[in-house]
């Protein structure tokens, strides 16, 4: 008996998504544009503010002049759920970075057969990690409308929000995948 030299399709899956995913939940964490406030009063007409969960930017978007750094009076970044992601999206980045490097060490790289009991707990290292960026990411949407903004403006989703959805489902869907390899484990067994 020769062991196959392919790597199983399972583990490539998880390697390829988590990374990606990862990169996602990382520009998604750090970009200030997790909503958008246009259509305030007694601001120009093009005005946007874009909020993140770090800082908020002003963006006249005749001229595509951004300022960030911009004051909060409202109490925006007292709102629970920026302050559930900004402590839960910097720890999955952490713990999606522990479990990528675990994923490597399963995968056959540099041996002969993968390990498939280690790339299988990657797998759910990993997928507790879009766990963990998916709760704040979801709750924020939930309470998008509710949180202050200055009355009769326009809000809106910002594409960091967007990207930290797609990063945190990409490394949910990378973790089953490297989970499956527990199957292999309990075949050798």
């Amino acid at each position: 008996y020769l062991p196959s030299m392919r790597t199983p399709t399972e583990m490539i899956v998880g390697l390829v998504l988590c990374p990606c995913g990862l990169l996602l939940t990382l520009t998604g964490t750090l970009a200030p544009s997790w909503r958008q406030v246009s259509l305030i009063p007694d601001q120009p007409m093009d005005v946007i503010w874009e909020q993140g969960i770090w800082d908020i930017c002003r963006e006249r978007q005749s001229t595509h002049d951004r300022l960030c750094g911009q004051a909060e009076e409202l109490g925006y970044f007292d709102q629970v759920p920026v302050r559930v992601a900004q402590g839960l999206m910097p720890s999955s980045l952490v713990v999606t970075l522990v479990g990528c490097v675990v994923a490597s060490l399963g995968v056959r790289c540099w041996q002969r057969e993968p390990r498939h009991l280690v790339a299988g707990v990657a797998g759910l290292v990993l997928l507790l990690a879009g766990l963990m960026s998916l709760v704040p990411s979801s709750w924020y949407t939930q309470e998008l409308w509710t949180m202050p903004a200055p009355p009769g403006s326009t809000l809106s989703v910002g594409y960091s929000l967007v990207l930290s959805y797609l990063g945190s489902c990409m490394e949910i869907l990378g973790g089953l995948a490297l989970i499956l390899s527990f199957h292999h484990c309990c075949k050798e067994h």
